[in-house]
């Protein structure tokens, strides 16, 4: 590599930052519309000139009228016919009549005569002007000038059909819609660069709030993006290796207390006294139990099943069979079918949980089921004691319950509901609690889509 390419390469790149990106989309789109003006005076220069007055065609008229009027008769029709363009053509006449006009009734020049007999000089000059339509159809289709020189001869301008220019207010709808369309184009231009990082990043935080596996984002767009992007993967890739640790640890401590409770256990064995040993393997058990639905818990398979799209009505529908083969009678309504992307496995233990205490706590369990275009809502109903309001936040508290005893047959361990939210919450959803008019619990569980 040589020295030059190596200096380069040290070279800093300069920052795109999201300023300088406005900017920068600023002066693209004056310059574009300063491009667009120039290519449409250019491709279409008939129509984009000024109006006649404006234009200068009158100025040039009457320098070329004046200076015939001052040359010798003799050099007038040469000079006459040098003195026209592009854009008229000029003779010299004699006479009126050897123009092939005809009489017009009207021939006034309103428009412009007043300007043209200042130019000239001569309050009283003669000027008469022919449209199109008024000139024989033999002859070129075009506009034809004549001014009567101060010896009476004659000075004719012709020029080919044209439009001498647009008026100021379409001349401004013009510019109006030059400025629109040339902001248009580069905006979208510009948002397409700025607005895909953001969409990104948006997308990767809600994917992040659903699944804590997911991967990071792509840093891309301007920098000061790049940087928010940067710290937002940093945090997450903190906040994923505090978790596993935080389960990691818990797990193995749940784990580890499986050891005493199993000698435990084995000494009961030499207990003589059978109540005391009921009541020592009764406790035991119920320990076991708790380690047992801990390590559910912590090691909960469902938090780290990937997200898929599923049928959740046709979900719902399996969940309500199941427990009527059990011989549970359990309400359904909602739409039948709903694609949902998400967790299967999970969504199918929260509901489960959820008709579960239904069913045990309550009578006439109801699952219900709405979507709409931002959110679908799962509500589980039944008609029981309720939870009183001080303590509906505390339910979802790890091993708290309602009864004041442990004994797993008047209510589990308190991990039901902890383990059902951590799952709705991970996938960007919420649980709430709320006592039913004439009776009983409502639990909504709440889902984004999308």
């Amino acid at each position: 590599m040589s020295l030059l390419a190596r200096a380069r390469k040290a070279l800093p790149r300069p920052r795109v930052t999201i300023a300088r990106w406005i900017a920068l989309t600023t002066l693209a789109a004056m310059l574009s519309l300063l491009l667009l003006k120039w290519l449409f005076s250019l491709l279409l220069s008939v129509w984009a000139q000024p109006p006649l007055l404006e234009s200068g065609l009158i100025e040039k008229v009457a320098s070329v009228a004046r200076m015939l009027d001052a040359t010798p008769v003799a050099q007038r029709p040469t000079l006459a016919s040098a003195a026209g363009d592009a854009s008229y053509s000029v003779h010299w006449l004699r006479r009126h009549d050897e123009s092939g006009l005809p009489a017009l009734a009207d021939s006034e020049f309103r428009e412009g005569a007043p300007t043209l007999r200042t130019l000239l000089k001569r309050p009283d000059a003669k000027i008469e002007v022919f449209g199109p339509d008024d000139l024989p159809a033999q002859q070129q289709r075009g506009y034809a000038l004549l001014i009567e020189l101060t010896d009476k001869s004659w000075l004719l301008y012709r020029a080919t059909d044209r439009s001498w220019g647009l008026d100021e207010l379409p001349r401004n709808v013009i510019i109006l819609a030059l400025m629109i369309v040339s902001s248009l184009v580069v905006a979208f231009f510009a948002t397409r660069y700025l607005a895909r990082p953001l969409e990104r990043f948006a997308q990767g935080a809600r994917r992040f709030g659903k699944d804590f596996n997911a991967p990071p984002i792509p840093v891309v767009g301007p920098h000061d993006l790049r940087q928010a992007i940067l710290a937002f993967n940093a945090t997450q890739a903190q906040l994923k290796h505090f978790l596993n640790d935080r389960t990691q640890m818990l797990a193995a401590i749940s784990h580890d207390l499986r050891a005493p409770l199993t000698r435990m256990r084995l000494r009961g064995e030499f207990i003589d006294d059978a109540e005391l040993q009921a009541k020592l393997f009764k406790d035991v058990d119920e320990m076991q139990a708790m380690v047992d639905a801990a390590l559910q818990f912590f090691r909960d398979d469902a938090r780290l099943e990937p997200t898929t799209a599923f049928d959740l009505g046709e979900l719902l529908s399996t969940v309500v069979d199941d427990f009527k083969d059990a011989g549970v009678d359990i309400g359904l309504s909602g739409p039948r079918r709903c694609v949902y992307v998400g967790r299967p496995v999970g969504i199918k233990r929260v509901v489960v949980n959820l008709v579960e205490n239904a069913v045990k706590y309550g009578r006439e369990p109801v699952v219900q089921l709405e979507v709409d275009d931002e959110q679908l809502v799962m509500r589980v109903l039944d008609r029981g004691p309720g939870i009183a309001e001080p303590l509906q936040a505390r339910v979802f508290e790890p091993f708290f319950r309602i009864e004041g005893s442990r004994n797993k047959d008047t209510g589990g361990v308190g991990l039901g509901l902890p383990a059902a939210r951590a799952i709705v919450l991970e996938q960007g959803g919420s649980v709430t609690l709320s006592n039913r008019n004439g009776g009983g619990l409502e639990v909504t569980v709440t889902l984004p889509v999308g």
